[in-house]
């Protein structure tokens, strides 16, 4: 039976309104505030029967990113009772004057169009926030702290969390100063048309001030989650939200992951939440961090870092892998399989030591980190992420990179105190013996300055393989 090509377009017009656009907006013909359904009366008529129709070029609005006031920002109850006023209400009047200009017949800010008393409505709004931003027509930036594009390096809302996502997410942004003064003559500051050199000039100052590079500023939001775990935490570090959970929250659209909003919770728990939503993935550059982590009773593990900061200055550290890594939370820590190669002692001090491949000598690692009070008699172990799994339907090797990338892993020595030693007598037709005098402990985490080590095999070219049996795949639980 044909497809009715009208009925198919009203019915992805109608999925997409009640779904994919801001719950709430103001409608800038009399700055009221309405909902999905009024929107979606205002354009229904005009859906026709294209079958390349995309709701997204018929439902346009404008959308705002700001960094709130202290105080004075006009809330959703003022705005419905039309009671809204002061400095708030000014930098709402000003972003919808810019918005009118880029033909929109509706805006959304964050401040007001959120019914906030509802917890319902605040999940899904924080939840789907990234894809607002992505949806709109145009993201109109107000930098209060700016006067000329030099001054962006040191404006506030290139600090903070939830603007990061702001930034990243459109597809058109344009930058307008403390006095709403346009920062480049071009529409789309993510792509200069009219004033190159300027725009340039403002994507370097951003690239300055958050460390995200250029090519990926100017780029479409599909380029972010092409970008390795690591490099995408580092952008995040350093940035600071006014309620701690936010940290993670504010990560969950530029990661592609979905949690439930819990304040409360605390920072540990929630990032801890984010981390083991982002390791379904597979990227082992999850595990690419260095510095604290977090208590183990917030739900974590050692392999998993404190915040967006653990990450900061470790994304130089290149690997590459071709296949994703499994990785789940468990009661006993992380489960993960790793290539297990086994490492020798060669020297050690009290903040560091060096290991030695036994089977491929010429391949040392060295880590840093305190051992002051570390065990003699341990046992170590490289345990490498990148590698891939090699088959052809008969059997399977695995495929062992020239640059790998792998967790020190160690076995500490534990004393047999505690058993008892029993005689025949008894026990019946129970075959005993004498434990141990010393034994290991599973494999573990080694607590070094970073948790990724990246070495370069002698002799092999970084993107090569070799093969090894598949015996040397362990999974181990950190």
């Amino acid at each position: 039976m044909p497809i009715d090509s009208k009925e198919h377009n009203l019915d992805k017009f109608d999925n997409y309104v009640m779904n994919d656009i801001p719950i709430r907006l103001i409608r800038l013909s009399d700055m009221k505030l309405v909902g999905r359904n009024e929107v979606r009366n205002t354009f229904r008529g005009s859906v026709d029967t294209n079958i390349y129709f995309y709701p997204s070029e018929l439902v346009k609005y404008a959308i705002l990113s700001h960094r709130w006031l202290d105080e004075g920002e006009p809330t959703y109850e003022e705005m419905k009772a039309g009671t809204a006023e002061g400095p708030g209400r000014e930098k709402l009047e000003g972003f919808c004057r810019k918005a009118k200009e880029y033909n929109v017949e509706f805006a959304w800010s964050d401040t007001c169009c959120i019914d906030k008393s509802s917890s319902t409505e605040l999940d899904e709004s924080i939840r789907s926030m990234f894809r607002w931003y992505e949806n709109s027509h145009i993201c109109i930036v107000h930098l209060a702290q700016s006067k000329t594009i030099e001054d962006i390096t040191n404006d506030e809302w290139t600090k903070r969390g939830w603007t990061l996502q702001e930034l990243l997410a459109p597809h058109k942004i344009k930058f307008f100063n403390k006095y709403w003064m346009p920062m480049t003559v071009d529409l789309n500051d993510k792509a200069p048309r009219t004033d190159p050199d300027a725009s340039s000039s403002i994507l370097r100052a951003l690239e300055t001030a958050t460390g995200i590079p250029r090519d990926v500023l100017a780029s479409d939001n599909g380029c972010i989650h092409w970008k390795r775990v690591d490099e995408r935490m580092a952008w995040a570090a350093g940035r600071k939200t006014t309620r701690v959970e936010d940290a993670a929250y504010s990560l969950m659209g530029i990661f592609h992951v979905s949690l439930q909003i819990a304040y409360g919770e605390g920072r540990d728990r929630a990032f801890c939440r984010l981390i083991e939503a982002i390791m379904q993935a597979g990227d082992p550059s999850v595990l690419n961090w260095r510095g604290e982590m977090p208590a183990l009773d917030n739900g974590g593990s050692r392999a998993f870092p404190r915040s967006p900061s653990s990450f900061l200055g470790c994304e130089d550290q290149k690997f590459d892998f071709h296949q994703p890594l499994e990785m789940t939370k468990t009661s006993l820590g992380l489960r993960i399989p790793l290539v297990i190669l086994p490492l020798h002692l060669t020297s050690s001090s009290a903040d560091r030591l060096v290991l030695q491949c036994s089977f491929y000598p010429d391949l040392s690692i060295t880590v840093a980190g305190d051992f002051s009070c570390h065990l003699g008699g341990c046992q170590y172990a490289f345990g490498i992420v990148n590698y891939s799994i090699i088959g052809d339907g008969t059997c399977e090797v695995l495929g062992i990179r020239g640059r790998s990338a792998g967790m020190v892993l160690f076995r500490e020595p534990t004393d047999s105190h505690g058993y008892q030693t029993l005689s025949s007598t008894d026990i019946s037709g129970l075959h005993f013996t004498s434990p141990p005098k010393l034994t290991l402990s599973g494999l573990k985490l080694l607590d070094g300055d970073r948790r990724l080590a990246v070495v370069d095999f002698p002799n092999r070219r970084s993107r090569s393989y070799f093969c090894i049996h598949r015996e040397y795949l362990q999974t181990i639980y950190i």
